[in-house]
């Protein structure tokens, strides 16, 4: 990116649209080839989740590349989130996967916005509304999680006969371990719960949209795809789990789509036996150069990087050296050559010939990458380039 575009920044993401397209092309080339287990001619329908700020990058930015890539729905966790879409104009199906407070019922009919209901209190309180709205019947099968249960379906069905107000537009699911494709058993019984329900939906009259594969069902149970598939993480380049890249990456390629970056602030030398960083946690065995960067745990780098994780400066591997701080980290650039104040400095993406990705840094700590992406600071400024 431009010196200039990211002027006055000491840190910023970078969000590749190239990216974004690829991974899109992806999965619905993915689930149009697909079509069997639909219950209308064409394609199956692709929900884009776009939800906890689209994954750390960006809610309105990358919900829009969504759009004009032609998604059939928006995912998200709240109704907060799906007001700030239709206030920037994006008029395609939404749908809160997350809870609604009851005083929302009557804002998300106005604006058109589809909620999930998952229990009998949540659609007693749509029932009572009056607003003609909208919902997504949650059924748990094996999440122990938001949803209803095998034997709700008569009492549900019995409640939504005298409720004129309430469109239910769809009927969906979520697989607890379909990341794994060498443990098929719980999620096709999983399946056959869900199946339960559609029959049962069917016989008495609706016509719901029965969605149950998020991102790793999509890409290992193709019989689940049913009406719409609910495509999360693989739109940011992101495999679900390490077993599912394993058993696919000879048919699908994904290219991950954020880069962070910051800068180098100050250059220091210190001399051997110098402590460094809080508590003295790393002792220099050498004169050592310092690059001191100004992001830290506050930005969203892990405090549990201290002295062992990695930037990249002038394409080459830097350790981070003491406890990651509030706002600054160490790294040491000893052995690297011509560093500048100002010098561009990667946290997350590719330089030269040299990357560190998000899935890297997540197995380091034993983490995960979704939780790494979701936890750089949304103050952040994106750059959709």
């Amino acid at each position: 990116m431009k010196k200039e575009l990211r002027k006055g920044l000491r840190t910023w993401v970078e969000i590749d649209k190239k990216a974004i397209k690829h991974n899109y092309n992806v999965f619905r080339n993915y689930v149009d080839k697909n079509v069997l287990n639909s219950k209308t001619v064409g394609q199956v329908k692709m929900l884009s989740v776009v939800k906890s700020n689209a994954y750390g990058h960006g809610l309105i930015e990358f919900a829009k590349e969504q759009t004009k890539l032609g998604a059939d729905f928006l995912g998200v966790d709240s109704v907060i989130e799906a007001f700030a879409l239709r206030e920037e104009g994006i008029k395609i199906p939404i749908l809160v996967l997350g809870y609604t407070l009851p005083e929302m019922i009557k804002d998300s009919s106005k604006k058109n916005i589809s909620i999930a209901v998952s229990n009998f209190e949540a659609l007693s309180e749509v029932i009572k509304s009056k607003e003609k709205i909208k919902i997504h019947i949650k059924v748990d099968t094996g999440m122990s999680r938001h949803g209803f249960l095998e034997n709700d379906i008569s009492k549900i069905l019995e409640l939504l006969k005298g409720s004129k107000n309430i469109t239910v537009e769809g009927l969906f699911t979520h697989f607890s371990i379909a990341k794994d494709p060498n443990s098929r058993e719980y999620t096709n019984n999983q399946i056959e719960k869900f199946k339960k329900y559609m029959t049962a939906f069917s016989k008495a009259g609706h016509n719901p949209i029965c969605h149950s594969c998020a991102t790793a069902g999509t890409l290992l149970f193709k019989e689940a795809h049913f009406d719409m598939v609910r495509i999360g993480i693989g739109l940011y380049g992101i495999w679900p789990s390490e077993e599912a890249q394993t058993f696919l990456k000879k048919e699908i390629f994904l290219k991950p789509v954020l880069s962070w970056k910051t800068i180098v602030a100050e250059i220091k030398k210190i001399p051997k036996e110098a402590k460094v960083g809080y508590d003295g946690t790393y002792t220099v065995k050498r004169d050592t150069t310092l690059a001191i960067l100004p992001i830290g745990y506050w930005h969203g780098y892990p405090r549990a990087l201290s002295n062992i994780g990695h930037v990249l400066i002038n394409g080459q591997k830097a350790k981070i050296l003491g406890k990651v701080c509030m706002d600054i980290i160490m790294a040491d650039i000893t052995d690297i050559n011509e560093v500048k104040v100002g010098d561009e400095v990667v946290i997350i993406g590719k330089f030269k010939n040299d990357e560190i990705t998000a899935d890297e840094i997540s197995k380091i700590l034993d983490g995960s990458t979704y939780e790494l992406l979701t936890r750089i600071n949304p103050l952040i400024r994106r750059f959709y380039i």
